[in-house]
């Protein structure tokens, strides 16, 4: 079943004028719901716990990308193992269930962990670990539900449901703030209860799509044998080069609460201008993908990021100039989240695509935890500006690399 028609006939008769770019299956907007809930559960624990650690419990930078390199870098050593078991046992739906049940259970660990750091990093750490285990099947099952024409605006759909819910996590986090008084515990309990909506949801109208494949052929040696293709080496090699130069979500709003001296009461609203952003051109730009190559746009992302931490580290500091930077930062995600999955999947055997899309996701993810230490142990020796320059310039350096040594087909 598709929503929003497209000429039949057309395909039918041979045409190639690719009438698939007009669909987009029903099973990818039920996952797109799923995500939309979870991401509001989500982005309210994210929206607040840059605050609650920083000024709450008083952690310097290096500290905070410690953790942030933790919360960003634990999925790194599940998602090949959650994508593998979702393809040999070809229950795509069912893997990634119990990755989004383990998510919603540790909203509950927060609450149980109070201000202890080292419980904190745990719950932290478990809570990526659902989300990598439940991210590749998610996306192979989006993959396996789109024509391949349409890749790029299928995952532009989902990642543009999925935004909403980030755009709407931190609004419910300032109204549980405002009417707890400030209790942080009553925001992880609510995060929790609209986290077991999402895994209910999930259950309800997701539909399991796993490929026909011998089991016996299904394994991880067979995964990281596709590195002996070439354009899946390199997009797995720049993926994971392009995460190590990438400033994450959290310092990127610490330093504009830094810069521009935001209220602690108006942190929680920073995030909405990258969610808005990202939801205006997360189709846009995976329709583009599909047109002009997913490789131009995935790099164009990058760019967008580079010229925003430019911006925040300029010698001028007009509240205009944060604004834009929210929205280069809101450019980035749309240009890169969903597109470099479009990207990768076709290069995958159908029967490897969960396991395929992890081993991609798997290198990005461990160079971002890595980044996260990096630019924080920088922000902690040499102060905002200057670990903020080095970062657009590595970025730059990265990203224009990757333009003349890139995968031939994406």
């Amino acid at each position: 079943m598709y929503i929003a028609a497209s000429r039949t006939s057309d395909l039918a008769a041979g045409n190639d004028r690719k009438p698939a770019l007009r669909r987009v299956a029903a099973n990818v907007v039920a996952l797109g719901l799923v995500s939309l809930v979870t991401d509001v559960s989500s982005e309210m624990v994210t929206a607040v716990l840059p605050l609650y650690l920083v000024l709450g419990l008083g952690l310097n930078p290096l500290q905070f990308g410690l953790l942030d390199g933790l919360y960003a870098g634990a999925t790194a050593v599940v998602r090949v193992l959650g994508g593998h078991l979702a393809d040999r046992w070809r229950r795509l739906k069912a893997v990634a269930g119990l990755g989004y049940g383990l998510s919603a259970v540790c909203k509950l660990g927060l609450v149980a962990a109070g201000s202890s750091v080292a419980a904190i990093g745990v719950v932290l750490a478990a809570d990526r670990t659902g989300k990598g285990i439940r991210t590749a099947p998610r996306d192979a099952l989006i993959s396996l539900s789109s024509e391949p024409g349409a890749l790029g605006r299928s995952f532009g759909v989902h990642r543009a449901l999925d935004t909403v819910g980030a755009f709407l996590g931190p609004l419910v986090a300032m109204a549980v703030l405002a009417l707890s008084l400030g209790s942080y515990t009553s925001v992880f309990f609510t995060s929790f209860c609209i986290a077991a909506i999402a895994v209910l949801l999930l259950v309800l109208f997701v539909r399991d799509r796993p490929a026909v494949v011998d089991r016996d052929g299904v394994s991880l040696r067979a995964a990281f044998g596709l590195l002996r293709s070439k354009d899946f080496r390199r997009i797995t090699i720049w993926a994971a080069l392009l995460g190590l130069v990438t400033v994450g979500d959290s310092f990127i709003y610490l330093l504009l609460q830094r810069r521009w001296d935001v209220a602690a009461t108006y942190f929680p609203l920073l995030p909405l201008g990258t969610a808005g952003v990202y939801l205006l051109l997360a189709v846009p730009l995976g329709r583009l993908a599909d047109r002009i190559g997913r490789w131009p746009v995935f790099l164009g992302g990058h760019v967008a990021l580079c010229l925003a931490l430019v911006l925040i580290c300029g010698p001028q500091a007009g509240f205009w100039l944060a604004v834009v930077a929210l929205g280069l930062h809101g450019v980035f995600y749309a240009a890169t989240d969903g597109v470099l999955m479009a990207a990768a999947g076709p290069l995958v055997p159908s029967g490897l695509r969960a396991t395929g899309l992890a081993v991609v996701q798997t290198g990005q993810a461990a160079a971002r935890m890595l980044s996260s230490v990096l630019f924080g142990l920088a922000w902690t020796l040499w102060d905002l500006r200057p670990a903020v320059f080095v970062a657009a310039a590595a970025l730059a350096a990265v990203a224009l690399a990757a333009a003349f040594v890139r995968p031939v087909r994406p």
